[in-house]
């Protein structure tokens, strides 16, 4: 299980159970957003403290959206668009693990996923090698 919050502590996020692996993306909304992503099913993960959400303006279908503190700004998680819902089911959630404490993520397999050469479907390719967090 993983707890976080954000820096002024009104969002908290927790999780029934720990990450496979966590992605830290290259592409302009995970970079400029600093974010390190773990996926989980939506209901494995409850968010309280108020949220504002944002989708991409430059896709014209966007199938995340990312949420940030109200309070802060705080990247603290993505849900699934409106849109993607309808095509894939609600099958995914990303938590930003930057608001983890550090060793609650010791063991996880850190990924570097080359998200601004992908196409948007088939596999990622990676930028380099995966490390081991902790």
């Amino acid at each position: 299980m993983l707890n976080l919050s954000c820096l002024c502590g009104q969002v908290r996020i927790e999780t029934a159970r720990q990450a496979d692996f966590v992605n830290e993306c290259n592409c302009t909304l995970c970079s400029k957003s600093g974010a390190r992503w773990a996926y989980f099913d939506p209901s494995e993960v409850r968010v309280e403290g108020a949220t504002k959400g944002y989708s991409r303006d430059d896709k014209t279908d966007p199938a995340a959206e990312i949420h940030f503190c109200a309070n802060c700004g705080s990247t603290t998680h993505f849900v699934l668009t409106a849109s993607a819902v309808a095509k894939f089911g609600n099958i995914q959630m990303g938590v930003n693990v930057r608001l983890a404490d550090e060793k609650d993520l010791a063991g996880l397999e850190l990924r570097y996923p080359d998200g601004l050469a992908w196409s948007g479907s088939g596999e990622f390719v990676y930028l380099r090698e995966s490390r081991i967090l902790g």
